[in-house]
C-alpha cells in the first residue's frame, strides 16, 4: 500500500529545457523519480533557474511528480548572498502552501533557507506529518560556513524534534542523527557493475576519471600537479566530467597531459556511467565533503577511489579497497596517486572486488528499506 503524499523541500536547480519540460539536477532528480513508485504524489519545492540546463540534468518520469518552483537564490558575492532575505516572504508561503497535503516531509540541508525553515518547523507550524531533515554536508567539518555550522548546531541539539540523516558514523552521535548512504545506483546498476568490475584487467593502461566541479576545493590544482610529478607511462586517459567559470584554466594547465586528457563538461548520467564502466581509478582529493555519490558510481564499476580523508569518506573507503590520502598528513597527494598506479595486479583487482561490495550500500533499494525502518515506521524519533 502506497503512503500518500511525500513534500520534498530543496534548493535543488531545475530549468527549462527547449521542449519547456522541467528538468533538475540529475542525481537529486533520480532520488526523487525512484522514491514517487512508494507514494501516491510527490510534491518537490525547488529552486528554477532561468538558464539553460547542464547536461547532467534529467526530467522527472513518472506522473505522480509534482514541481513546485522557488526563486533561485545565492551567489559567490556577498551581495547576492544577502539577496535571499527579499525572498523569505515567497519560500516561506508555498512551503506553508503545500504541507497540507503532505503525509511525510523531507527538508533537505544544508542550504541558506535552512537558517528560516528551520525555526519554521520548529515552532511555528502544526506537525500532523512524519518529518526528517537530509543533511548532506560534510556532520564533522572543523570550519563549516557560518551558515552551514548553524543549521548542523540546531540539528544537533534537536531544536526541531525530528530524525535527522546524515553522511557517516561519528563518536558521541546523537541518538536523533541516523547514519544513512546517500543513495545513486539502482540494482540493475549494480548488478552490471559487478559483471564489469570481474573483466577488468589491472595489467596497465589506466583510465583515470574526475567528477565534479572544476575548481580547487575539489582538488583540481592538485590533481594536476600530482600528475606533472609522476611518471604517466601506465596511463592511457584522464577523464575530466564537470564544468566551472575556471574549466580554461585547468585545461590550459592541462596541456602538458597532452592527449591522456579529456574535458568532457559535464554529461548525462548514462555516458559517465559508460566512462566509469573502463575506468579503473577516480580522483577526488577535496579539502571538503559528506560523501560524494560519485564515489559510489565509481565503485558500482570497480574504478578504486583515491581520494581525501574528508567527510566520511574514509568510513567506507580504506586500504582494502582504495587509497586515502590524508590532506593534513605529511604525503603530496601525487605520493598516494603514485602507490596506486605502481600496487601490483593482483592487490588491485581485490581492492576492485571490494569496492563493488560497498557500492551496494548506495543504491537506492538499500536507501527505501532504511527509511522505511528508521524513519517512516519509528514515531519514537519524532520527539
Amino acid at each position: 500500500m502506497k503512503r500518500k503524499t511525500l513534500l520534498i523541500i530543496s534548493h535543488t536547480e531545475h530549468y527549462l529545457d527547449t521542449n519547456q519540460q522541467i528538468v533538475g539536477w540529475g542525481s537529486t532528480i533520480s532520488e526523487v523519480n525512484y522514491l514517487a513508485d512508494f507514494w501516491e504524489q510527490v510534491i518537490h519545492i525547488g529552486c528554477l533557474h532561468p538558464t539553460s540546463p547542464p547536461a547532467n540534468a534529467l526530467p522527472y518520469t513518472k506522473k505522480n511528480i509534482r514541481f513546485v518552483a522557488l526563486p533561485p537564490y545565492g551567489g559567490t558575492t556577498f551581495a547576492s548572498k544577502l539577496g535571499i532575505l527579499f525572498k523569505i516572504p515567497k519560500i516561506t508561503s508555498t512551503v506553508i502552501k503545500n504541507l497540507h497535503q503532505a503525509s511525510e516531509v523531507q527538508l533537505r540541508l544544508p542550504t541558506s533557507m535552512g537558517l528560516f525553515l528551520l525555526p519554521l518547523f520548529s515552532f511555528f507550524v502544526p506537525r500532523k506529518y512524519t518529518f526528517w531533515v537530509k543533511y548532506a554536508g560534510d556532520w564533522n567539518q572543523i570550519r563549516p560556513p557560518l551558515s552551514y555550522g548553524m543549521q548542523r548546531g540546531w540539528l544537533k541539539s534537536n531544536f526541531a524534534k525530528c530524525p535527522v540523516t546524515i553522511n557517516g558514523f561519528w563518536p558521541n552521535q546523537p541518538k536523533h542523527c541516523l547514519s544513512f548512504e546517500n543513495p545513486c545506483l539502482t540494482l540493475d546498476q549494480w548488478n552490471q557493475g559487478l559483471k564489469t568490475t570481474h573483466s577488468k584487467n589491472f595489467s596497465g593502461n589506466f583510465n583515470l576519471v574526475f567528477i565534479g566541479r572544476l575548481d580547487a576545493s575539489k582538488g583540481m590544482n592538485l590533481i594536476l600537479e600530482a600528475l606533472e610529478k609522476i611518471s604517466l607511462t601506465k596511463v592511457h586517459q584522464i577523464h575530466f566530467i564537470g564544468d566551472s567559470n575556471e574549466r580554461s584554466f585547468f585545461e590550459e594547465k592541462a596541456s602538458f597531459l597532452k592527449e591522456k586528457a579529456i574535458f568532457h563538461g559535464f554529461l548525462a548520467t548514462e555516458k559517465v556511467h559508460q566512462i566509469l564502466e573502463d575506468a579503473h581509478f577516480i580522483l577526488l582529493p577535496s579539502q571538503s565533503e559528506g560523501f560524494p555519490k560519485v564515489i559510489a558510481e565509481a565503485a558500482c564499476y570497480g574504478a578504486i577511489s583515491i581520494v581525501s580523508n574528508v567527510g566520511s569518506i574514509s568510513h567506507y573507503i580504506n586500504e582494502t579497497n582504495g587509497f586515502v590520502w590524508q590532506v593534513n598528513g605529511n604525503r603530496g597527494y601525487e605520493s598516494v596517486l603514485k602507490m596506486a598506479l605502481e600496487s601490483n595486479v593482483e592487490k588491485l583487482s581485490q581492492q576492485s572486488k571490494n569496492a563493488v561490495l560497498i557500492a551496494k550500500l548506495f543504491t537506492f533499494e538499500n536507501y527505501r528499506i532504511k527509511l522505511e525502518k528508521y524513519i517512516l515506521s519509528n514515531n519514537e524519533n519524532q520527539i
